[in-house]
């Protein structure tokens, strides 16, 4: 397990049994200057976890022992660290249960480094919350009860419990709480959420929908918040207030 190179406010941590794939990832990643910690299976990925405040791993989907799928879901019981996921082209049903598990991002091999680069940079903006609190004030809004503040990205239940939502469950709430009932299509979701050209693929928003669902609806079968519009996309039925001064 290689220990951290340049420094970089994050911390990636790369996962992958190809030593190779490891190293050039490393490589690539230090020149734009991230620290990096790579990790061949799920034993030395615990141990980096451990060991290092990681800010987003790199998971590979076949991995030697426990696969990447067991690992995400393992890492999502205990942590809300942004996943991207490295699948072989092709394997569509694993992409979908990735995002079932919780990753935030998926990138089929063979990829281009580049692009790799280009997700993990949206990855991480979502889940730090690039936009800054209004001045004045943070815009809390505020629907049946819940309180959602897209400035310290956080979400209170009626109960005024806080509810751990992932980068990607986060932007697709705001998303609906600032178009509340209005009819969205998956492209406009994914262009709200995080822009078509870094969107995983289109059933991301569905895996997304679902997920979100059972953090917020009361019974997530029979949805009353998020409905959705057959051949149309998803409706938000919620009447949305502003608060800035809000309790949260």
């Amino acid at each position: 397990m290689n220990a951290p190179g340049a420094e970089n406010e994050a911390h990636l941590l790369v996962v992958d049994d190809d030593r190779e794939i490891r190293d050039l990832l490393a490589r690539f990643l230090n020149k734009h200057g991230y620290r990096v910690t790579t990790a061949r299976d799920g034993k030395e990925m615990r141990r980096a976890l451990a060991d290092w405040q990681i800010d987003l791993v790199v998971l590979d989907l076949m991995l030697p022992g426990e696969d990447g799928l067991s690992l995400c879901r393992d890492l999502r019981a205990r942590s809300q660290i942004p996943v991207i996921m490295l699948t072989m082209m092709g394997e569509e049903t694993d992409r979908i249960i990735g995002l079932e598990m919780g990753a935030d991002d998926y990138l089929p091999k063979p990829f281009n480094p580049r692009e790799l680069l280009a997700r993990l940079k949206a990855v991480l903006r979502r889940s730090r919350g690039a936009a800054a609190p209004p001045a004045g004030g943070r815009k809390i809004l505020c629907f049946s009860g819940w309180k959602l503040d897209p400035g310290l990205r956080r979400l209170r239940s009626p109960q005024g419990l806080i509810v751990d939502l992932s980068a990607g469950e986060f932007d697709l709430l705001v998303a609906f709480a600032e178009h509340p009932q209005r009819v969205l299509t998956r492209d406009q979701l994914l262009d709200l959420t995080h822009g078509r050209c870094e969107a995983p693929f289109e059933r991301s928003i569905d895996m997304q929908v679902s997920r979100l669902r059972h953090k917020i609806e009361k019974v997530p079968k029979a949805p009353e918040l998020i409905k959705t519009v057959r051949g149309g996309g998803y409706v938000f039925t919620a009447i949305v207030t502003h608060d800035e001064t809000a309790d949260t």
